[in-house]
């Protein structure tokens, strides 16, 4: 019933994903991962990802009826019931047919953690009299994209910052590899913005973070639009996650031309 695939599988290009496709972006960049783990089901409705430590991803084609898609969802924990998953990432009524299933087989309880909203941008809204520019991150900002990091992890996950060892690789990793920005003001960076994957039609931002004492000047607003009409240029649509509980941010995406495109439930085992 279920077979394992790679980045260039057809699955991934079939009309039944590509309609759900921006909502389950994150998908094609799990599948890109060599040692992830990658199946889908044979008649290719299903796509089940997982990059270490990190939720699976779900996909379960909306062409099928409820009660095909119920059947399928408990023919894949059947098939995963053995492995020790810590929660699901899926369009919301997917992911809480997985969980219960799940929890059902482990004896155990599930809550969601977080609701995503997917967004795309068709076409960019520059915002006016935004002090500043764009700048390319390079490896001299290796320590201000460090702090930027801390902060993000503490205001989007109230998680407190990583050992700084870890924190100034992963800012090195993102400094180096050309795709994170800063917005600058006189010479001081005041706002990072990654691109962090591109598939075909999509290209994914993240880490968009403004330091508390340079916010509600426009200055993350500027930098991500500045990005999305770079990605534009390319012929890729710019999307994104943002969490639904965070109006400030859906507020600042909206205003730049960002269109709601789905939601994504981030569920936890418990």
């Amino acid at each position: 019933m279920f077979e394992r695939f790679t980045a260039d599988d057809m699955v991934l290009h079939g009309k039944a994903f590509a309609q759900d496709e921006l909502q389950h972006n994150l998908i094609h960049f799990i599948s890109e991962i060599a040692d992830a783990t990658k199946f889908k089901s044979i008649d290719g409705n299903l796509i089940f990802t997982q990059s270490t430590g990190h939720n699976p991803w779900l996909w379960v084609s909306n062409e099928l009826e409820p009660e095909q898609r119920e059947k399928l969802v408990q023919e894949l924990v059947e098939y995963v019931k053995d492995d020790g998953y810590g929660g699901i990432s899926a369009e919301p009524e997917t992911a809480k047919l997985f969980a219960r299933a799940f929890c059902e087989v482990k004896g155990a309880l599930f809550h969601t953690s977080m609701m995503l909203e997917a967004y795309h941008c068709p076409e960019v809204i520059k915002p006016v009299n935004v002090r500043g520019h764009l700048q390319q991150a390079t490896m001299e900002h290796t320590a201000t994209i460090a702090g930027f990091m801390a902060g993000f992890s503490e205001d989007a996950f109230g998680m407190q910052a990583a050992k700084l060892e870890i924190l100034l690789s992963m800012a090195e990793a993102a400094a180096g590899s050309g795709q994170m920005f800063l917005w600058m003001v006189e010479g001081i960076p005041v706002s990072m913005a990654k691109i962090a994957h591109r598939s075909t039609k999509h290209a994914r931002i993240n880490d968009v973070y403004t330091l508390p004492f340079h916010r509600k000047q426009g200055y993350a607003s500027a930098l991500v639009a500045e990005l999305c009409a770079q990605l534009l240029l390319e012929k890729l649509t710019p999307m994104l996650y943002a969490d639904a509980k965070n109006p400030d941010s859906n507020k600042v995406y909206q205003s730049i031309g960002f269109v709601e495109a789905g939601r994504i439930a981030d569920i936890k085992f418990d």
